[in-house]
């Protein structure tokens, strides 16, 4: 069962449970995937960005040294086998031999030193945190790559699947901007897909890579990825065939039962296992009021989470307790001990009382203050949830205004501008906190331009401090005690307000195969995926 849902799955998804257990094994070549990506994403250096939609589409052309199975082991990738020293301070990549970068060169362990240190290192949004500890990797071959830790980092080894630290080809881009690198648009990596176009603003197509290195695969020989922005032509275009996979929610939670009533269209929850996905909301905490915690506190009690799951995800998740996701429960890391109850039945009076104690007392229309609220743009539950926060929010005196603009607009506006009150966003918090949820409270990843780390200024030494030792703490008993501490740190400074933990549903049609293979889910290579004639 994925993680995040809360009751027992509906019928229709454990149908489609199933049928996806049961499906053939006797995989048949060909046939082209037709496929949407919600939104269109803003760019394909998937070494640089972790938007969703560039996950989607980069995973296909990119690959990891390692793969995960959905217990969250680590499976063979462009690395056939590895060691890790007894002091945890080194790693040992043996690496896949006669792997081709698709231009035709041969991947290398030059390749990886340079993505590590060069690119992921300091230039991707979780890398920059996840690779701290890294101080080089030595290439004794050019089918070795050792990796020299200052510490020990258990944490890197959930770090390495293509769509978290994809291996970009050194001969194309040392030397280069990151940024303006024709290859940023046209990628070329080892993956099981090819680029081949992208007209913007109708699709992308990937075709098969025939000289990949898993012989056979993969199984289609093409991907089209389209980009429709109305939600309701999306359902239309997966009803008639048009398109045959959505995932990552591009069809809205609300259609999804009735998508699946029938028998030609499935549904599934798995693929959340590696990403754990929350709906935040972060706050600019240069801006007045949101400079007073009080305020920020206010706002993360104004509000029924229970609601919100329920009318607005339809029941696709659970309420969020604190910046952990509770799937690390299993691990001890996560905890509600010490931490707020938002449930409380008072909220709302009690975040008036909060709201009358940092001084905003209500005028004479009942208004303490008026703020917007950026959301971002990916589809319709997002606007719900603002029209419902406004609702919540005027109960307690507070004025909110929404803004719903495209996909680069809103990036730039938020992560390069800091032109924002306040946003709404959706957070993947991976395996490890070390690998994404650090990076929305470091002080060491306030970096303008970056997109999706700490764009809330805000930061402490002191959670700056639990963070860097938790990151490098072996004992498991003292680190599961540094990061309880954590939650009720940054519980008290309010910067984020965790409204729910999320279930991503991917809806796709009977004739594709293998949709949900991997715990990457819609992040997935699909070298395994095919269409059944």
């Amino acid at each position: 069962m994925t993680v995040g849902l809360v009751r027992a799955i509906p019928k229709w998804i454990a149908t489609s449970l199933l049928l996806l257990a049961a499906a053939a094994t006797a995989q048949e070549s060909g046939g082209t995937l037709r496929m949407v990506v919600q939104p269109e994403p803003p760019t394909l250096a998937l070494y640089r960005s972790t938007a969703n939609p560039v996950g989607v589409v980069g995973t296909k052309i990119y690959e990891g040294l390692l793969d995960y199975d959905f217990s969250l082991n680590p499976q063979p990738a462009l690395a056939q086998s590895w060691t890790v020293a007894e002091d945890g301070k080194s790693i040992t990549f043996h690496l896949q031999k006669g792997v081709k970068f698709h231009d035709g060169k041969e991947f290398t362990s030059a390749d990886v030193q340079f993505t590590l240190m060069e690119v992921l290192k300091k230039s991707h949004p979780r890398g920059q945190i996840t690779f701290r500890d890294l101080q080089a990797v030595e290439t004794p071959d050019p089918y070795t790559a050792v990796l020299k830790l200052a510490h020990p980092a258990p944490y890197i080894m959930r770090a390495l699947s293509g769509y978290e630290s994809p291996m970009i080809p050194k001969h194309l881009f040392q030397g280069t901007d990151l940024q303006t690198n024709p290859m940023a648009n046209k990628p070329v990596g080892t993956g099981p897909f090819k680029f081949v176009e992208w007209n913007r603003g109708q699709y992308i197509r990937l075709d098969k890579n025939p000289d990949y290195w898993k012989k056979g695969q993969p199984y289609l020989d093409r991907i089209v990825m389209r980009f429709i922005g109305d939600a309701a032509t999306r359902v239309a275009a997966v009803e008639r065939g048009e398109v045959q996979y959505a995932g990552v929610s591009a069809v809205p939670y609300i259609e999804v039962p009735r998508l699946t009533k029938g028998k030609k269209v499935q549904a599934t929850a798995k693929g959340n296992e590696i990403l754990n996905p929350m709906v935040d909301i972060e706050l600019n905490t240069t801006r007045k009021p949101f400079d007073n915690p009080k305020v920020r506190q206010a706002l993360a009690y104004a509000m029924d989470r229970d609601f919100i799951v329920e009318n607005i995800w339809y029941g696709f998740g659970k309420p969020a307790t604190g910046p952990l996701h509770s799937s690390l429960k299993a691990t001890g890391l996560y905890t509600t001990e010490g931490m707020p109850d938002y449930a409380r039945p008072d909220r709302f009076e009690y975040a008036a009382k909060l709201l009358d104690e940092a001084g905003l007392k209500p005028n004479a229309d009942g208004v303490r203050f008026e703020f917007t609220l950026d959301l971002i743009p990916l589809g319709q539950e997002w606007r719900r949830l603002g029209e419902y926060l406004q609702q919540a929010y005027a109960k307690v005196g507070v004025k909110m205004h929404l803004r719903y603009e495209d996909f680069p607009t809103w990036l730039r506006r938020v992560f390069v501008n800091y032109d924002f009150d306040a946003m709404t966003t959706q957070t993947f918090h991976q395996a490890d906190p070390v690998i994404g949820t650090h990076r929305l409270y470091h002080s060491g990843s306030i970096i303008k331009g970056t997109v999706f780390v700490n764009c809330t200024g805000w930061s402490s030494p002191e959670t700056d401090r639990l963070m860097d030792e938790a990151t490098v703490e072996k004992d498991p008993a003292k680190r599961r005690a540094m990061y309880h501490e954590l939650q009720r740190e940054l519980a008290a400074a309010g910067s984020v307000i965790w409204v729910n933990e999320l279930s991503l549903v991917t809806v796709y049609r009977n004739e594709v195969k293998d949709a949900a293979y991997s715990p990457l889910g819609t992040m997935s290579s699909f070298d395994r995926t095919w269409i059944a004639k």
